[in-house]
């Protein structure tokens, strides 16, 4: 009876699989990811008797689709069901009290079924979402703009990923005490998280990151000093090398880890009475039990096995909303830029002070009212992706998941394989905007905000071709209304209450300013 306990005002969505087209858009961008695809074998259909529908996309063949709603953790903030872009709605919002059954397959498809090994790829959006999010649950708010894009980093790069995270709404949603809403896979791995303060986060993931690199650097030191050894094992010296090769690479670096780990361990596993791994004058090296060789290679091998945790690539992040990239941690993130060093920077900007009262930002537009900005902002908006891009060896991207969804993950995945700093800064409709059509519409806001030229979406990539220009435009010349777009907003219309002598002359104003960033973006695509 938990669920009686919720509001009878909850409605939750109800997924309808004869509706639906199987492009995982809803698990997407659903903030508390309580929505999900998972693959089902014909046995586990059988066995469970719920709905699915024959999975499409090539290595999908053998699998039953479903789509699958947790009800007792939904926020009903009907995201996912306006996103649904089919024909006839895959998903109705209906009372949580009618959806009973949908707990039970909740918790089936979650302990019974589980996540498969991805038939799909998991860098494109319907790919990415058969991957487990290791961010579930949040205390977010319902609609929240950030969420999922911090779910969809922890789809891509989970299991291998440290978070350095600022004070903010992301330190809040990110962990509340006594829970947080991070999690493990089945084999124990996910996200290591810690928070800082505005004024140095920045530095702190540094930390981290200069912390993994050194770490990482001296345990390839010593496979190398291992694989150079004449007498070294031959299956150990095959995979110490091909880790070498591979560990700068997330993925392969998973593969050759394991590898490396069997390998050692077999290695050091011989007995005198095996033959051992070494003749001759190395036999001095055993043990008085012959059970164990002490031999420098030995010794090695089991030095490094000692240090296995970072076998795998770790991909290290940097979170934070625009209050601390744009303000007050800003000397800290350029700093940190500066460096060069391998680290990825997301920011969640939602163009205001979100999580401290409502303060104006740096990022707050011109024209939009904020605490300290109540006869609204009268500069314009600061460029940070401009300004890193200045340095000529940071990837720099703007992202808009309502708008794009296909950019942002490329976007992501080019950023995490860059060999250098990146810079992710991602539109994140928030409450503090006042969206008149509620946040359940946010992302149709946002597709709004780029189509009328108020958000811009590219990519800077210092590793594109040489001759070749490394920034791409990817929003096209402004289609719509700037200035039906931001009176949706409350945060502009109550200019116009409160202030009407000045509000046109704003608006006009933040309208230019828009045109001239939009033009300064096309002339540097040029």
């Amino acid at each position: 009876a938990a669920y009686e306990k919720r509001s009878v005002a909850v409605d939750v969505p109800r997924w309808i699989p004869e509706n639906c087209i199987q492009c995982n858009q809803c698990s997407y961008v659903c903030p508390h990811a309580t929505i999900r695809p998972f693959l089902l074998t014909a046995d586990e259909k059988a066995a469970s008797g719920m709905d699915t529908l024959k999975a499409i996309g090539k290595g999908f063949e053998d699998y039953q689709f479903r789509m699958q709603v947790d009800p007792e953790d939904c926020y009903g903030c009907g995201v996912c069901a306006n996103v649904c872009p089919a024909k006839n709605k895959a998903l109705v919002m209906e009372p949580i009290a009618s959806q009973e059954k949908e707990i039970e397959n909740w918790y089936y498809c979650v302990e019974k079924i589980g996540y498969k090994d991805n038939p799909g790829s998991k860098e494109s959006v319907k790919g990415s979402q058969f991957e487990q999010p290791l961010l579930e649950f949040s205390g977010a708010c319902a609609g929240c703009g950030e969420t999922p894009y911090a779910k969809l980093v922890t789809q891509l790069f989970g299991d291998r990923m440290y978070i350095s995270n600022a004070t903010g709404c992301s330190s809040i949603w990110g962990a509340s005490a006594p829970t947080t809403p991070y999690t493990t896979n089945k084999e124990g791995k996910g996200p290591c998280w810690a928070n800082s303060l505005f004024e140095d986060n920045a530095e702190h993931g540094y930390g981290m990151a200069m912390a993994v690199k050194q770490r990482r650097d001296l345990v390839a030191g010593k496979a190398r000093e291992l694989a150079g050894f004449d007498w070294c094992y031959e299956p150990l010296k095959a995979a110490l090398n091909n880790w070498l090769d591979t560990m700068d690479d997330g993925e392969a670096s998973k593969k050759s880890a394991a590898a490396l780990e069997a390998a050692l361990i077999e290695g050091t596993a011989f007995t005198a009475e095996d033959g051992a791994m070494f003749t001759g004058e190395y036999e001095k090296f055993w043990d008085a039990e012959n059970t164990r060789c002490t031999c420098p290679a030995c010794n090695l091998a089991r030095e490094i096995l000692a240090g296995k945790d970072m076998f795998t690539k770790k991909s290290v992040w940097i979170f934070g909303g625009d209050g601390w990239a744009y303000d007050i941690g800003y000397g800290g993130l350029d700093h940190v830029l500066a460096s060069g060093e391998n680290v990825n920077v997301l920011v969640f900007d939602t163009e205001v002070y979100s999580n401290t009262g409502g303060q104006a930002s740096k990022s707050t537009p011109t024209a939009a009212t904020a605490k300290f900005a109540a006869s609204g902002k009268k500069i314009r908006k600061k460029d940070l992706g401009m300004m890193a891009m200045s340095y000529g060896y940071v990837y720099v991207a703007q992202v808009a998941m309502g708008a794009d969804q296909n950019h942002l993950i490329k976007c992501l995945i080019e950023a995490e394989k860059y060999d250098g700093p990146s810079l992710i800064i991602a539109y994140a409709p928030c409450i503090n905007q006042g969206i008149r059509a509620g946040m359940a519409m946010a992302n149709q806001q946002v597709k709004k905000a780029v189509e009328a030229g108020y958000w811009h979406l590219y990519s800077y990539n210092p590793d594109t071709e040489e001759g070749k220009n490394p920034f791409k435009l990817a929003s096209k010349e402004p289609s719509g209304d700037f200035d039906a777009f931001i009176r949706s907003e409350s945060r502009y219309t109550a200019l116009e209450v409160q202030f009407p002598e000045i509000a046109a002359e704003l608006f006009a104003k933040a309208k230019e300013d828009a045109a001239v960033r939009y033009q300064s973006y096309k002339k540097k695509a040029e």
